[in-house]
């Protein structure tokens, strides 16, 4: 595999985390996904809310938890309350229901610092990306004996798929900023 390919998917492995952040990062509408970084105390250690329940969203402003085991309502219901999302669950005793209130333009603002404060993380794990490749290029000349031409070339394509991914970053940014502020 070359130095290109290996930055590649390298990048490509920065633009998924930074979708995944994205997905847990709330906008005005219900989503299972923002639950995905709540921990619930169950079977004596803390597992991602996903693992003992069903997340769904029947509705644009609600989530709905079906626990596997009843008993754990309790433990969801808790573990949902403490998460950092401003959000009050109640249960029937059957799910955990979690109406998803609409934001306000201050918490709006603050979700924008978070999707800014991630993006710049991203744009730092390619340039991360970036500096290996280019490394590994050096390397090669005092190994293999590149030309400087070689390396001028190669180090060139490495910029260029810097900067494809800088600005998929860029654009991944740009509707999640809109999301957010959509009203």
């Amino acid at each position: 595999m070359s130095s290109l390919q290996k930055a590649r998917q390298r990048m490509e492995g920065a633009i998924d985390a930074l979708r995944r952040e994205f997905s847990a990062v709330r906008t005005g509408k219900a989503s299972p996904a923002l639950l995905d970084n709540v921990k619930v105390e169950a079977y004596g250690s803390a597992m991602p809310i996903n693992q003992v329940g069903t997340v769904s969203a029947p509705e644009p402003r609600m989530l709905v938890v079906q626990p596997w085991d009843k008993s754990l309502i309790k433990a969801i219901e808790k573990g949902l309350r403490e998460s950092d999302l401003g959000i009050n669950p109640s249960n029937d005793g059957v799910v955990v229901r979690i109406p998803i209130p609409p934001l306000t333009e201050e918490r709006r603002r603050e979700y924008v610092k978070m999707v800014h404060k991630l993006t710049e993380e991203a744009r730092v794990a390619v340039r991360n990306v970036r500096r290996d490749a280019n490394d590994e290029v050096k390397q090669r000349q005092k190994d293999e004996g590149l030309s400087e031409d070689d390396i001028r070339r190669e180090q060139g394509e490495v910029q260029k798929l810097t900067d494809q991914y800088i600005a998929k970053i860029e654009e991944l940014m740009k509707h999640k900023e809109a999301d957010i502020m959509e009203v």
